[in-house]
């Protein structure tokens, strides 16, 4: 289990947040696997302000999906606050604030990692959101902007210091954005530093990686991203085995059956436009690695419905 302000979680396997990647269909496939908290794709808190449809419809949470963190980004404390004040009641258990988003089109407007550059506007920024919601509020961080700018330690300070009731680490720069290696050492020094829990993030791909990052660092709970993508069955694998039951490795034929439920689930939560297309990217992760996945992968960039995936996946098991 892990504490997070008033919140218990079930365990301390967390889905990062992804964004086109933690929408509600993959979160719920994700939640079923057991993970024991989800995170939403971020969301602007200008967008709310200005009540942007597409956003309304991104925050929307089903019953099922168990604990569920919403993610909010932005730069000015006054409608970060006043927004989370305003979707409160929506039926998220925890509501995050990214500083991590690598993105230039996020970072050139002040927002996401290039607040690790401002800790004084970070701070007044958590102070905002954590005063005006009951609901605990987290953080989410990089090990720092680039590798002259490394102040992790810093930014999880502030972050206690202001009302965060946990932090998430990534353990890399925004420069490195996704590329390189994670340096867990940044997470050990901010779990050294404060007394809120700490969240580990980056190059965890199965249970052997997470026990390696929680005895390394010392960390809370490890949130899990790009090893999740095409791959719901990781959290199935660190629950199994920190429970010391066995695990194995879906079929390919359990991965067909998968592609084609989480398929149905984005065409009926976004239409069938939208839903087959969006389920491109996702039936290349889950097809990665075996044989003949880059011919399929080509195949899949032409398929525009629910049947045309249903004949693809024929083709994939024969």
């Amino acid at each position: 289990m892990l504490k997070i302000g008033n919140v218990t979680l079930p365990n301390k396997w967390i889905l990062a947040p992804m964004a086109g990647v933690s929408d509600l269909p993959f979160r719920l496939l994700c939640h079923e696997a057991g993970a024991g908290l989800t995170c939403m794709e971020m969301i602007s808190a200008k967008a709310i302000y200005y009540r942007n449809k597409a956003t309304d419809e991104m925050m929307a949470i089903d019953p099922n999906e168990g604990m569920v963190s919403l993610q909010l980004f932005g730069s000015d404390p006054d409608i970060m606050g006043a927004m989370a004040q305003k979707i409160e009641e929506r039926p998220f258990s925890i509501l995050d604030i990214n500083m991590g988003c690598p993105v230039p089109k996020v970072v050139n407007n002040g927002e996401g990692s290039a607040l690790m550059k401002n800790p004084a506007l970070a701070g007044k920024i958590i102070r905002a959101v954590s005063s005006a919601v009951s609901k605990p509020v987290t953080v989410k961080i990089r090990k720092g902007f680039d590798d002259d700018h490394i102040n992790a330690v810093e930014m999880a300070k502030v972050a206690e210091e202001n009302g965060a009731a946990a932090v998430a680490v990534h353990a890399r720069t925004r420069m490195q954005y996704y590329s390189g290696k994670a340096d867990w050492d940044i997470i050990r020094q901010v779990k050294e530093a404060v007394t809120i829990p700490v969240i580990g993030n980056g190059d965890v791909d199965s249970y052997e990686s997470a026990c390696r990052m929680l005895d390394e660092t010392g960390c809370d709970g490890v949130m899990i991203g790009r090893a999740a993508q095409g791959n719901p069955w990781i959290f199935a694998e660190l629950v199994a085995k920190s429970e010391g039951r066995e695990w194995n490795k879906p079929t390919r034929e359990e991965v067909a059956g998968m592609i084609l439920r989480h398929a149905a689930m984005l065409i009926d939560c976004k239409g069938e436009y939208i839903g087959s297309r969006e389920m491109r990217k996702h039936a290349a992760w889950y097809t990665k690695g075996y044989k003949g996945s880059s011919q399929f992968r080509g195949k899949l960039n032409e398929a525009e419905s629910l049947e045309d995936l249903k004949r693809l996946m024929d083709d994939f098991l024969s």
